[in-house]
């Protein structure tokens, strides 16, 4: 018999200080000992990024800092608890603005999965141990504390660095698969055929600077001679190995259904078959287009994915959104795919993406897109391959993003 708990009273009520935070590390909720532990109120603290909440103090010389940013993303990467045992965190001072106040902490992020088995939430355990840190007592060790407290303080000790040790093994552990995951997703979006299309077509592959999300986006582009030929990109919900491995999958499989069924449609309903019979694959978008050249056609349709956009010689865009439909395997029972047209004019830019590169935390879809069509503009003379790289300065993603970033840049 399931107990009737009011979980927002129990937290509240406990003398431990909690807090909640999505997978963007937005702040969701605090309980009252979070409140009283920081001297915040919530309208400080809800719906606020962590760190723009709660900043980092610019003064230390050291990065340990940098710590508590680099656990909360080891919980997303591997879904596991991860505990900070003595962590230092100052939190701005209250009545001098500018000024931090240092603060020492023992804290446990642990993630609570959502309905796919993702990270949805990570509820973060902070206590306050400056005082401890502080105290005579923890200066003076081995002068005040009798044998028994001192062979707890040692075996705390030596938990303690354990812990450490096996955190470091893990962070490791994911550089490693990291550098295979990326290794693997480079090897199977080698650039595509484009004899064909030589300076026309402009590729980009950039792997998150994170491990979250890394290789689960990728693009295709197959010459249909005498006249036609598609071009596709897609992203897999996931990271890692598993994610670049269902990714390889998936644009194998797209890439044969174009060819035996050369209709945007009916490829990706090929596509949303083979996925729902396909571990990780559920959820996936793609959107594939068909361009024939001798008609001056762009045909299309959509699995759930951010739409392309045709950039015209005059800086004005059109969104490829009119065939839009559920992201792949979404449906329990197959439903045909709806597919558009466009047509467009010699020196016309087509460009695909993936969402990595126009989200941003807490920003409608509706600003994103108008600031990829905003920067297209900017740049609707550049070839293809100075268009890709302007494209990606100007959305400040270059460097890299929080997620992968796939892109097509096609002069037709």
């Amino acid at each position: 018999m399931t107990a009737d708990i009011d979980f927002t009273a129990f937290f509240d009520a406990t003398p431990s200080p909690y807090l909640m935070l999505d997978t963007d590390l937005v702040i969701r909720y605090v309980n009252t000992a979070y409140l009283q532990t920081t001297g915040l109120t919530r309208d400080q603290l809800i719906g606020k990024y962590f760190f723009d909440a709660l900043p980092e103090n610019p003064a230390p010389s050291d990065d340990s800092q940098q710590n508590l940013k680099a656990s909360l993303r080891r919980v997303l990467d591997t879904g596991k608890p991860d505990t900070l045992v003595l962590q230092r965190y100052d939190i701005p001072a209250l009545h001098q603005p500018g000024w931090f106040e240092e603060r020492w902490w023992s804290e446990i992020h642990t993630p609570i999965p959502g309905p796919d088995g993702e990270v949805k939430w990570i509820v973060q355990r902070a206590e306050d141990v400056t005082a401890f840190v502080h105290s005579r007592r923890a200066r003076h060790l081995t002068e005040e504390l009798t044998e028994r407290e001192k062979g707890m303080a040692a075996e705390l000790y030596a938990r303690a660095h354990e812990l450490h040790r096996l955190n470091q093994e893990l962070r490791q552990a994911h550089a490693r698969e990291r550098q295979v995951a990326v290794a693997l997703q480079e090897a199977m979006l080698s650039a595509p055929d484009l004899d064909h299309h030589t300076g026309n077509i402009a590729v980009r592959y950039l792997p998150a600077t994170t491990s979250l999300n890394v290789c689960g986006d990728w693009y295709d582009v197959v010459d249909l001679p005498p006249d036609r030929y598609a071009a596709a990109v897609g992203d897999v919900v996931g990271h890692g190995l598993h994610a670049a491995a269902v990714m390889g999958m998936l644009r194998s499989a797209l890439s044969a259904a174009i060819r035996a069924l050369p209709s945007p449609a009916q490829a990706l309903e090929v596509l949303g078959l083979y996925a729902r019979s396909l571990d990780g694959a559920t959820a996936a978008t793609a959107v594939k287009v068909l361009i024939d050249t001798r008609s001056r056609l762009i045909i299309y349709s959509s699995a759930g994915h951010p739409p392309p956009v045709l950039l015209h010689s005059d800086g004005t865009c059109e969104l490829l959104n009119q065939a839009t439909d559920p992201p792949l395997g979404a449906r329990p029972h197959h439903v045909p795919r709806p597919q558009a047209g466009l047509s467009y004019t010699r020196g016309d830019t087509l460009v695909m993406y993936t969402d990595g590169l126009i989200e941003r935390r807490d920003e409608d879809i509706d600003a994103s897109l108008a600031r990829l069509t905003t920067a297209l503009a900017k740049d609707s003379t550049l070839a293809p391959d100075e268009l890709a790289d302007a494209l990606l300065a100007r959305l400040d993603v270059a460097g890299g993003a929080a997620d992968d970033i796939a892109l097509i840049v096609i002069r037709l």
